[in-house]
């Protein structure tokens, strides 16, 4: 089915995108809705995130994963490990404003598809690749998901561990999605300085540089002062006012008095202790600190004596008392906050719409949003070739040669 064109901040921007599972796609994702023509580029069997539907339980009707990140895109299956295929791929990048991979890179240049190949065919491409470990430095090869090197490797997971403590698991794509949208922030500000300049450029990201900059305050501290940052447990928090608590109906919220002259009086009036703002125990930062363990022990009594719909009352009557109900997932998708915020949209499909979480911008002058659902494998691999010019007889060459695959004749993932 046509895809109708974008509305956002890139329209008229052509990406081919050369992505599996997430991080890629994820960047072509956020691109396709802020407005950009985004031709996926998919082997015979497909992106194997398409394998996500069986993965999550089964023959579904439905690929919610796949569906987030590859939505609004058009699909064309080609085989590249023939000369014929290469050839195809040259003339839809040839005429593209940006290649999009996060294939490794040897397997790029195995295939005729390096950035100094593409480049020197289009010079006003941006060439962007986002890696596991980097494009330089010993392991600039080594194969990652972000769970390792967004995860494991940079520091992440072992900065939310409590000393002891099981190492937590990542929820899904975490690590891909925030990279996805740093490379879909720098290709366009390669594409803002290419309208100067008139040249394409080389782009760069990785999972190991996105997880070290989601801890950038650990990393940095540790550069400047040579100190670890300590994980913070409950019960000993040096500030108790950035703490969670749990209320007398069992729900939890964190309280977030970054501020303690301004944070600190408030906290003691909602919980009815407004003597402790004079008292020494607590009268400044330090002095909470030293005592921490015994404050956060009289704040939990007080906190569980009350269900948090009545507490949140209470919060209300303080402009300055900053806090934060604990959510599950439904109950995000039910808060009228994020909903009222644009956390939502309506994809359109075959039989209406489909309600889907947004990618996190918006624009004001140049409204962006999805167009369609994501494409079935092949979906528009006609269309695409015929706005290159292919004729019809030709184009079914290519699909009788077994280089070119439609909808109809794509394998799909195994």
């Amino acid at each position: 089915m046509p895809i109708t064109t974008g509305t956002g901040p890139l329209r008229g921007v052509k990406v081919v995108e050369l992505g599996v599972w997430v991080a890629g796609p994820a960047a072509g994702g956020v691109m396709a809705d802020w407005g950009a023509d985004v031709i996926k580029i998919e082997p015979p069997t497909g992106d194997p995130a398409r394998t996500f539907r069986r993965m999550l339980g089964g023959d579904l009707p439905s690929n919610p994963v796949f569906e987030l990140d590859n939505r609004s895109k058009r699909s064309v299956s080609v085989d590249l490990s023939s000369e014929v295929g290469r050839q195809v791929a040259y003339d839809l990048i040839d005429g593209a404003d940006v290649f999009l991979t996060n294939i490794r890179m040897a397997a790029l240049e195995r295939a005729g598809l390096g950035p100094e190949v593409l480049r020197a065919r289009n010079p006003r491409l941006v060439y962007a690749i986002l890696t596991g470990y980097g494009l330089t430095g010993p392991d600039a090869g080594r194969p990652a998901y972000d769970i390792a090197a967004f995860w494991a490797r940079s520091g992440v997971a072992a900065s939310l561990t409590p000393p002891g403590g099981n190492l937590p698991f990542q929820r899904g794509g975490m690590g891909d999605h925030s990279a996805g949208v740093t490379m879909a922030g720098a290709v366009s500000a390669a594409l803002f300085a290419r309208e100067r300049t008139g040249q394409g450029e080389l782009v760069t990201s990785s999972l190991l540089r996105q997880g070290a900059y989601t801890i950038g305050f650990d990393v940095n501290i540790a550069l400047m002062w040579g100190l670890p940052v300590r994980v913070g447990t409950r019960t000993t928090m040096g500030n108790p006012a950035i703490n969670n608590y749990t209320a007398g109906d069992g729900r939890q919220f964190w309280i977030v008095g970054l501020e303690g002259a301004r944070h600190w009086p408030p906290l003691a009036r909602a919980v009815g202790h407004p003597e402790w703002i004079d008292d020494e125990r607590f009268a400044g930062p330090a002095e909470r600190a030293a005592h921490a363990a015994e404050l956060i022990a009289e704040l939990d009594r007080i906190f569980a004596t009350r269900p948090l719909s009545e507490w949140a009352d209470i919060f209300a009557t303080e402009p300055d008392f900053f806090w934060a109900p604990v959510q599950t997932v439904d109950e995000l998708i039910a808060d009228p906050q994020f909903v009222g915020a644009g956390g939502l949209v309506d994809v359109p499909d075959e039989s209406g719409t489909m309600t889907m979480v947004a990618s996190p911008a918006d624009f004001t002058e140049h409204p962006a949003g999805p167009r369609y659902r994501a494409p079935n494998l092949g979906e528009h691999t006609v269309e695409v070739l015929g706005d290159l010019g292919y004729d019809r007889s030709r184009i079914d060459d290519l699909v009788a040669d077994g280089v070119v695959f439609t909808e109809q004749t794509a394998r799909g993932p195994d």
